[in-house]
């Protein structure tokens, strides 16, 4: 299996940089990206969302839910967002 690159999207980029979720940046960055370059599909904090959202996956970050999508024609995760669990699924 090849190694994934990892494309943030404009949405997330401009997400991330707000305080309110800045402190996870880092963690993202040093921790769940190398895990998702590996393998996006399984882990203990994956999973693959259904209904209107089924090409999406999330990645549980404690409160927080990381949502991705993978291409693999090219070989990218784009990682769309980034969100409160509370907030995440209304």
């Amino acid at each position: 299996m090849p190694k994934y690159k990892i494309a943030e999207t404009e949405t997330f980029e401009k997400k991330i940089n707000t305080l309110k979720y800045k402190f996870l940046y880092k963690k993202i960055k040093e921790y769940i990206y190398p895990i998702l370059r590996e393998n996006p599909y399984f882990g203990p904090n994956i999973k693959k969302l259904k209904g209107e959202y089924r090409e999406l996956y999330r990645y549980k970050i404690g409160e927080y839910r990381l949502f991705y999508k993978v291409s693999e024609e090219t070989v990218i995760i784009f990682i769309i967002d980034i969100e409160n669990r509370k907030d995440a699924y209304k």
